[in-house]
C-alpha cells in the first residue's frame, strides 16, 4: 500500500494537478486511515486487505475520527479514500465496494457572514493612521480583499506584474482554486491603494516578485495577515467574524443586494459550480427579514 499511495500522490500533483494544499489533506487522511486499519485488522495493511474491507470497518474508522473531527472533516476522508480507490481500480483492475455502501456524513450548511462596509472603511483608516508601510500594506490588502473579492491565498500569491498589469488594464487576472484563472475588475480606489503600497515599499516590487511583504522582506503569509486583521479587529471593538475570508463574502453579499445577478459573482468569485454562489441569495434573505422585523410596525 506504501508505492499505490506513492503512485496515487504523484498522480494528484503531477496529471491531475490538484492544489498543494488539497493534495496533503488527502495524504494525510489516507495515512491515518491506513494506520487505524494496521491496529484495527492486526497487521500490515496490504493491497488485498484494502479491496476486501466490509462497510464496517470502514465506518468504525469514522467512528475513531469523529472524536477529532467534525463532519466535514469526515467528508473529505471518504472523499481521499474514494479517490484513492478509484485510482486503484484503474491502474490494479479491482477496488473496494465498501465506499460505495456509504453516504457521507451530512454537513450542516453554515451561511456566510459578511461584514459591514463601515467596520471596512474604519479598518483601513486604522492601518493609514500608523504611517508605516506596513500598514499601508495592510490597507492596499484589506482593499484589495474586499474590492475584489478574492481568498487571502489569491492576493497573497499576486506577483508586481500582476498588479502592474491591472494598473495598465483596470483588470486583475488571478489564479485561483484548480489552477483556473479568471479577471477581476480593480477598482480605481483598490488601484490607488496598491500604488500607495508599492511605492512606500522599502522593497523593490518588479517582475515576478511576490507583491506583499512581510517585515523582514520575504513574502507575507497568510497566518500573518490573519493576525494583523484581528489585531485590527481588536483595537477597533469589532466582531470576531471579521476575518479576510469575510471580506470576500461582504463583496460578493454587497454586489447582490445592490442589484448584481448571480452569474456575475459567479464568475467573479471563481466558483466553479453557481450552487456554490447561490449560498449568498439566502444570506441576502436573511438580511431583508432580519430587516423587516426591526422596522416593521406589527413585527414587535
Amino acid at each position: 500500500m506504501e508505492a499505490i499511495k506513492k503512485e496515487w500522490l504523484t498522480e494528484m500533483r503531477m496529471q491531475r494537478r490538484l492544489s498543494p494544499h488539497t493534495c496533503t489533506n488527502y495524504q494525510r487522511d489516507v495515512d491515518q486511515f491506513c494506520t487505524f486499519m494496521q491496529a484495527h485488522l492486526g497487521g500490515e495493511f496490504t493491497l488485498d486487505l484494502f479491496v476486501n474491507l466490509h462497510v464496517r470497518d470502514v465506518r468504525a474508522f469514522l467512528a475513531s475520527r469523529r472524536q477529532q473531527a467534525g463532519n466535514r472533516s469526515l467528508a473529505r476522508s471518504l472523499s481521499a479514500l474514494r479517490t484513492l480507490d478509484r485510482f486503484i481500480r484503474t491502474h490494479y483492475g479491482q477496488g473496494c465496494e465498501a465506499f460505495a455502501a456509504l453516504a457521507a456524513p451530512k454537513q450542516a450548511q453554515l451561511l456566510p457572514r459578511p461584514v459591514d462596509a463601515d467596520y471596512i472603511r474604519d479598518m483601513v483608516a486604522l492601518c493609514l493612521e500608523q504611517k508605516t508601510w506596513t500598514g499601508t500594506r495592510d490597507a492596499a490588502l484589506i482593499m484589495l480583499l474586499y474590492g475584489c473579492g478574492l481568498r487571502i491565498s489569491e492576493a497573497l500569491s499576486l506577483t508586481a506584474h500582476h498588479i502592474h498589469q491591472a494598473r495598465q488594464s483596470q483588470t486583475l487576472r488571478v489564479i485561483g482554486k484548480g489552477n483556473k484563472m479568471r479577471d477581476v475588475p480593480v477598482l480605481a480606489s483598490v488601484q490607488s491603494m496598491l500604488d500607495a503600497y508599492a511605492q512606500a515599499c522599502p522593497i523593490s516590487l518588479i517582475g515576478e516578485e511576490i507583491f506583499f511583504r512581510g517585515r523582514r522582506g520575504g513574502p507575507l503569509g497568510a497566518r500573518m495577515a490573519q493576525k494583523q486583521i484581528e489585531g485590527l479587529r481588536h483595537q477597533l471593538g469589532l466582531p470576531k467574524s471579521l476575518t479576510p475570508h469575510a471580506l470576500r463574502h461582504s463583496f460578493a453579499t454587497h454586489l447582490l443586494s445592490g442589484g448584481g445577478d448571480l452569474r456575475t459573482i459567479q464568475e467573479l468569485l471563481g466558483h466553479a459550480s453557481l450552487s456554490s454562489t447561490q449560498i449568498y441569495t439566502q444570506v441576502d434573505t436573511a438580511h431583508l427579514r432580519d430587516i423587516y422585523q426591526k422596522a416593521h410596525p406589527r413585527a414587535r
